[in-house]
């Protein structure tokens, strides 16, 4: 049988209703009455907390957990409110009788807007008893309670003081809340975690691949590209070898090709997805390879043979499909034909992809199927292709 109180005054109900609303569900007489229920109550009447016990005992609950030191002599609402717990509708309280955890103390910051330190201090002041004992930061920030579990999908943990956080939480974490992953690992360091290596200012840069209109991380399963790994070994003059042992700490994968101690002149064109020195850099593609259109692009920029700008960049981790059939000197038309095929060597390339190509350079599709496999592109043997330009784009 649901417990009802037996008296109506409105102050009497309101302060044994569990969620202090003078509402059932009512806490009953023959169980303990949590001690942050008392502080919340008095905060919320105005009253000291020893009167809430007084009252509640006269009341018929006896029973009040208590922290073993002498009660506030008065309690704020916005202290009282950091002993609400993370759920605040199912009214989950912190108990005093156990150490306040590491997420019990986050959690209650980003509740109230504090920094965790403030509300460790608040809670030490309210009579309870703090897990850990390092310091903590002094600032508030609502990504903490993430950053301290370790799967956001809902079968992690959450860490505890002294916990050793691995290089790849650092950057899931950061890739999930839309942060920087040495700000994040920062962040760890600071609530007390233990990380495998010590934050470097350093690292920013380096774990910053591509900034665009947003800046662009490294992931948890992302690789280094050579050119960005070159670029910070321009700017910082620190050895490139140095740099990937670096980002194979810091738990990201690090370029898969040589890594020359001193570039040649034009690598940063060679590596740069715009062929201009800058970022972004080119990726590897373990699966398509290295695209044409960059090899004849490159050629054409830098004055090197498509066969040359293939064995730099073949030096530097990057490869041509098995299928792809370099031309002996670079050409436009090819370029811009390129364009126009979104298909990788390892595709095959279908009627419709052919009738693009020749519509947008102004082709026929027999030239333009012709041109595609000499480029070393697979094409069906089964179609006849028309000898027949369309209109010029643009005509």
């Amino acid at each position: 049988m649901p417990y009802t109180p037996d008296f109506q005054d409105p102050d009497d109900l309101l302060l044994v209703s569990r969620n202090l609303d003078g509402r059932r569900p009512w806490l009953r007489p023959t169980r303990q009455v949590p001690y942050a229920h008392v502080l919340y109550a008095a905060a919320v009447r105005g009253r000291a907390p020893v009167a809430v016990v007084a009252r509640l005992a006269a009341l018929g609950y006896t029973d009040v957990q208590h922290s073993g030191a002498p009660w506030p002599e008065s309690v704020g609402i916005e202290d009282a409110a950091l002993a609400k717990g993370p759920d605040s509708f199912a009214r989950q309280w912190i108990d005093v009788g156990e150490p306040v955890s590491l997420r019990q103390v986050v959690e209650a910051a980003v509740h109230t807007g504090r920094a965790p330190a403030d509300a460790a201090r608040r809670l030490t002041a309210l009579g309870f008893r703090i897990g850990g004992s390092g310091p903590l930061p002094e600032t508030p920030n609502p990504r903490d309670v993430m950053l301290i579990r370790t799967d956001r999908r809902g079968d992690g943990r959450w860490l505890e003081w002294g916990d050793e956080v691995s290089a790849a939480h650092v950057l899931e974490a950061a890739e999930y809340l839309a942060c920087g992953p040495h700000a994040a690992a920062t962040r760890l360091a600071a609530l007390g975690l233990r990380l495998p290596y010590t934050p470097e200012p350093g690292d920013e840069r380096l774990l910053t691949f591509d900034v665009t209109y947003r800046a662009h991380y490294a992931g948890r399963w992302s690789s280094a590209p050579l050119g960005h790994v070159l670029a910070v070994a321009r700017e910082t003059g620190r050895r490139p070898r140095d740099l990937v042992d670096r980002l194979r700490l810091l738990g990201v994968e690090a370029p898969a090709g040589s890594v020359p101690e001193f570039p040649q002149d034009d690598d940063f064109v060679l590596l740069s997805e715009g062929l201009d020195g800058c970022g972004p850099w080119l990726r590897r593609n373990t699966v398509g390879g290295l695209g044409m259109r960059h090899v004849l692009s490159a050629a054409l920029v830098t004055g090197r043979s498509p066969a040359s700008v293939t064995v730099r960049l073949t030096e530097l981790g990057y490869r041509l499909h098995e299928n792809a059939k370099l031309p002996e000197t670079a050409d436009e038309a090819d370029v811009r034909l390129l364009e126009t095929v979104d298909r990788s060597h390892r595709d095959d390339v279908h009627l419709e992809h052919v009738l693009r190509g020749a519509s947008l350079t102004g082709r026929s599709p027999a030239d333009v199927a012709s041109r595609l496999t000499a480029l070393g592109y697979r094409l069906p043997d089964e179609v006849r292709y028309p000898d027949v330009r369309g209109a010029p784009p643009g005509s």
